[in-house]
């Protein structure tokens, strides 16, 4: 069993740790907030993570978190219920014209959800009382410190150092500093090479609120969560305890957009929207609109040309790769990125280091550098859709994947096979090409959602957007 430090207690770390000390490594969480974690039900009023953009921002947990979470961390889902967190099944809630009735495996499609802060709160105290994990809250990790070569010309990671001078040894040095994560100026530092890394702004922009019901329920679910309205998106994401999110999603660069900032212009979009506008019937939680921009697309190798850049240290979740949140796949992914290295470590121990950092590059490629591919691909034409309706020419790609994907969310309206295909897609439960290529799934993509395009726009009209906003 190895001795293991987490840098960054947040979602994916906690987790991390929870899933290492199980399987009886000894695991130290270094977390540089020094926040004391509040109670589920203080955390929404009371509790700020400088490091986290998107901590108030609308969130959502997909059916495959709480599927491995039932699996691996059974009492983390037991405890989010108890702190308030919503159960809810989208094939049971929907008309049976449209599910034709339920099937085998539609329990698949439960999700167990919250927002961020109570979730996070949730987590961390299931952390702190797990045996074998130590949360220190307000250390933050400055660099690492390196020993003797295990590949030669290679630095080889032996723990971290604290701002504080403080040296953390570790047979292993996990990072989960998210998506902001330092790792390779810590490489960098420690005279190793950066990984190769990808990295471009996603483009979008987001606009959001929350709002809580007087009896505890939340408004009827009419469309998919996540609705296109031409140069616009709307998220309406039900929470836990009566409280729901709603967002409005734009290109960043669309400048006219940006009057939804106020209050009123804001809520004016949305009361447009006929798929959305009943969610704005709550309390609102929020005294002003939530924004969160400058989104990266950023994916990090630390395997190149078949040689790892460093030894000793591993990367998770959005420290390896992050995307723009809108698919809400980010502490989904985050998830099956720690069951992965815990099933590495089960199959390679820290004294193979080389191998160590190879079974978890191919690994994490099996597992979750397809969603990852899928999410980005899914986001750049998502953006020139939106461009295109800008400028006014309809966006036509020459990459099929698209227009199969439009269609499917089509025909999901109408036809139980597409409708459980869609879910399954969005869910995390199964790759878009895994879902469509189930028995007559893409035969009814053809047949039924041919006509997407031809669907009449269920919103204003980019000129009726504008004059809204101008008004």
């Amino acid at each position: 069993m190895a001795s293991i430090v987490v840098t960054g207690g947040g979602m994916a770390g906690l987790t991390s740790a929870m899933l290492l000390a199980e399987d009886g490594h000894e695991v130290t969480v270094l977390e540089r907030d020094p926040s004391p974690i509040p109670s589920p039900t203080e955390a929404w009023e009371s509790w700020t993570r400088r490091g986290v953009a998107q901590f108030r921002m609308v969130h959502f947990f997909q059916p495959r978190f709480r599927m491995e979470a039932e699996r691996a961390l059974p009492r983390v889902v037991t405890a989010l219920e108890g702190a308030g967190a919503l159960r809810l099944n989208f094939v049971e809630g929907a008309p049976t014209e449209l599910t034709g009735g339920a099937r085998p495996g539609d329990d698949d499609f439960a999700v167990v959800t919250s927002r961020r802060p109570v979730a996070e709160s949730v987590v961390a105290g299931c952390a702190a009382a797990t045996p074998g994990v130590t949360i220190r809250r307000g250390v933050a990790v400055a660099g690492l410190t390196t020993g003797a070569e295990a590949v030669p010309g290679i630095p080889h990671v032996t723990g971290v150092r604290t701002e504080e001078g403080e040296e953390i040894g570790a047979d292993l040095v996990v990072d989960a500093t998210g998506r902001r994560s330092p790792l390779s100026d810590w490489l960098a530092a420690a005279g190793g090479r950066r990984p190769d890394e990808e990295m471009e702004d996603s483009g979008f922009i987001y606009y959001g609120r929350h709002f809580r019901s007087a009896d505890g329920s939340f408004p009827p679910i009419l469309g998919p969560l996540l609705q296109n309205y031409g140069s616009i998106s709307v998220l309406t994401l039900p929470a836990d305890n009566g409280t729901w999110g709603v967002a409005i999603i734009a290109s960043s660069g669309d400048t006219a957009v940006r009057a939804v900032r106020d209050i009123d212009a804001w809520t004016k979009v949305v009361s447009s929207l006929p798929f959305a506008a009943h969610w704005l019937d709550g309390e609102p939680l929020d005294d002003r609109v939530q924004i969160m921009t400058k989104i990266e697309d950023r994916h990090r190798r630390f395997v190149v040309d078949g040689r790892p850049v460093v030894t000793g240290a591993l990367a998770v979740a959005d420290a390896w790769a992050c995307t723009n949140p809108s698919l809400g796949r980010g502490i989904t992914l985050g998830l099956l990125h720690a069951l992965t290295l815990r099933d590495v470590l089960r199959k390679t121990e820290v004294d193979d280091p080389a191998g160590l950092v190879l079974g978890f590059h191919e690994a994490t490629m099996a597992t979750v550098e397809p969603w990852y591919r899928a999410t980005v691909a899914f986001d750049r034409h998502r953006l020139a859709d939106i461009e295109g309706e800008i400028t006014g020419e309809p966006y036509r790609p020459d990459d099929p994947t698209w227009e199969i994907g439009q269609a499917l969310q089509f025909a999901a309206g109408s036809d139980p096979d597409c409708f459980r295909a869609f879910l399954s897609i969005a869910g995390v439960l199964q790759l878009p090409a895994d879902a469509v290529a189930q028995p007559g799934v893409f035969e009814k993509v053809v047949e039924v959602g041919e006509q997407w395009r031809q669907a009449p726009l269920l919103g204003p009209s980019r000129k009726e957007l504008l004059e809204m906003l101008s008004a």
